[in-house]
């Protein structure tokens, strides 16, 4: 589980494939803060089989070191994801799985970090891309860039006016919305602290839509998708029935 903020961007290492599907190795700069090193690092307390969304995917660590970690990337993640079109020295958006103080005897969990604050910035974002968009456009506005992003049907049924979405693992918010792309803003701080100030028309972007929409969807049609039919207890007519 992630929240959409990116901590830190990585290179790309190597990408060696292995049959269908392929192992990526990122390296990570080391932060340092007055001089010394910081235990803010993406590497900071990583163990293998943790969870780090790489431009919005969700990858387990299978090895790692002072200044990189490797991860197996599936046959299908290639598939609906950019990150079978990586290479040597690409930038990344990196962002740890969310942090959740834990409690033993009473006393806070000292292996967490100090990020683990109670609050939930960005929005729940799972790390599994829906599918994968081409930015049509970026305009400046003032202090803020418009990114539109061109994407298939099956993802833009689920964007929405003013409601989350996450583009190579960064939580945006949706700006505008057209038959066949939607918008959102960038503010200097997104442009400097991720990948998506580097891009320009034309690249790819991993989306993931929110999944809250898809719950909702499944409730009201059913494991058919079909909302025309009846297929559970949660219907429209349900929701009306208890004031929705």
């Amino acid at each position: 589980m992630f929240t959409g903020i990116v901590e830190e961007i990585g290179r790309v290492v190597s990408v060696r494939r292995e049959g269908s599907g392929c192992k990526i190795k990122i390296a990570v700069e080391p932060l340092t803060v007055n001089g010394k090193a910081s235990e803010n690092s993406a590497l900071s307390g990583l163990r293998i089989g943790d969870s780090i969304a790489v431009n919005g995917v969700c990858l387990t660590v299978t090895e790692f070191d002072d200044c990189s970690f490797c991860a197996e990337v599936m046959p299908e993640t290639l598939r609906s994801s950019t990150l079978g079109a990586l290479k040597f020295n690409d930038a990344v958006n990196l962002e740890r799985a969310l942090l959740v103080a834990g409690m033993l005897d009473g006393r806070i969990d000292e292996r967490t970090s100090v990020q683990a604050s109670g609050r939930l910035n960005g929005h729940i974002v799972t790390g599994h891309i829906d599918g994968t968009g081409v930015i049509a456009s970026m305009r400046e506005e003032g202090n803020a860039v418009i990114v539109s992003v061109r994407a298939a049907a099956e993802i833009l049924k689920y964007i929405v006016m003013k409601g989350s979405v996450a583009l190579d693992g960064i939580s945006l918010t949706v700006s505008k919305l057209q038959e066949n792309e939607f918008s959102v803003s960038l503010i200097p701080e997104t442009r400097r602290r991720t990948v998506l100030g580097l891009k320009r028309a034309g690249d790819s972007v991993n989306i993931e839509c929110d999944i809250l929409g898809k719950y909702v969807e499944k409730f009201l049609c059913g494991s058919a998708g079909n909302c025309s039919k009846k297929t559970g207890e949660i219907d429209m007519e349900f929701l009306s029935r208890n004031g929705f």
